[in-house]
């Protein structure tokens, strides 16, 4: 597609963002709202391409949950279905009663079994049994260590807990117009040091190919030494931005996007820790204000911050922007 605006050949592409230039490369966004890359990998087995370790640290807890209870009732169903193969005879303390019956019994011989609580009532009495029982057993020990370890990666692995706003605007800045998005550390007594953001701005433009170009953007502070409360990122157009004179068809036209990495110290856990998201074209508001998301106290002792604002806008009136066009808007 064709940009509106053509960009300042004076200013200097970013070829080093990793993405691929191609038009026909790229579908959708680059980078997805949870930071996660937009990028699908095919060619080798499932298995090869897949870090079961790395998937299930960063599953959501419900999923991870759900894999969990899943995994537990399925290994000991799988284990029931060997023990009603074999003779009734492989087992003393069966109960009698009907197939359901006979099936939990077991069922409930496989649980006790795996997870080697063995309350007794029911017990391998021949050699097949036996060794199904030992096989399960050390699947079980296996398991729970192996679920162990994960626990603990996920309860110890570094995060930066920090939430973006859900939408960029555009909006008066001093004497411009700046585009601006907030982001706000959100866990009690989680505080990052030596904060740093980059922005970069991406863009189809048409020259003799339709190929991806990235601007980094300037920012009126990259830096914050410390991140108590939220920080609005603030992205001056001036004739020296790439969005100089953009509307929002023009952003439309080009498939725009902001990519946005955040990286930031972590003095509890003594590492650098990182989070990403973007703004499509779609995400990005003209003439709006954020609104206010903190507040002194009644006695003024301490600083509110109302993580549940984040998001809060408002549409404002402009009278004149000197640095965009609203024309087409």
């Amino acid at each position: 597609m064709a940009t509106h605006k053509k960009i300042n050949s004076s200013l200097k592409n970013n070829a080093d963002t990793g993405f691929a230039v191609s038009a026909n490369t790229q579908g959708g966004r680059f980078i997805n709202k949870d930071g996660s890359y937009n990028v699908r990998k095919r060619g080798l087995r499932f298995y090869e391409r897949i870090s079961f370790f790395y998937k299930m640290l960063t599953m959501p807890v419900l999923k991870f949950a759900a894999v969990l209870i899943i995994f537990f009732i399925s290994i000991n169903f799988i284990f029931t279905v060997i023990y009603l193969s074999l003779n009734d005879n492989e087992f003393a303390g069966v109960l009698p009663g009907n197939s359901i019956h006979h099936f939990f019994e077991l069922y409930f011989f496989s649980v006790q079994t795996f997870t080697t609580v063995g309350y007794g009532r029911i017990n391998p009495d021949g050699y097949l049994a036996g060794g199904f029982a030992s096989i399960e057993a050390l699947t079980g020990l296996s398991s729970f260590a192996l679920i162990t370890g994960i626990l603990y990666g996920r309860f110890s692995r570094p995060r930066a807990y920090l939430r973006f706003s859900k939408h960029a605007l555009v909006a008066p800045y001093r004497d411009i117009t700046g585009l601006m998005f907030r982001f706000v550390s959100y866990k009690e007594n989680h505080n990052l040091t030596n904060v740093e953001v980059t922005v970069t701005f991406g863009l189809t433009e048409t020259d003799e190919n339709a190929q991806f170009k990235f601007y980094q953007l300037p920012l009126e502070r990259n830096r914050v030494d410390s991140l108590p409360m939220n920080w609005t990122v603030v992205h001056p157009i001036n004739e020296d931005s790439p969005l100089y004179g953009f509307t929002l068809e023009d952003l439309r036209a080009t498939d725009a996007e902001v990519y946005v990495l955040v990286r930031g110290f972590d003095d509890i856990f003594s590492n650098t820790v990182l989070q990403r998201t973007s703004y499509r074209f779609d995400e990005i508001i003209f003439n709006a204000k954020f609104e206010s998301m903190f507040y002194e106290n009644e006695d003024n002792t301490t600083t509110i911050v109302e993580v549940n604002k984040l998001h809060n806008y408002k549409p404002i009136k402009v009278e004149k922007l000197t640095e965009i066009r609203t024309d087409k808007l």
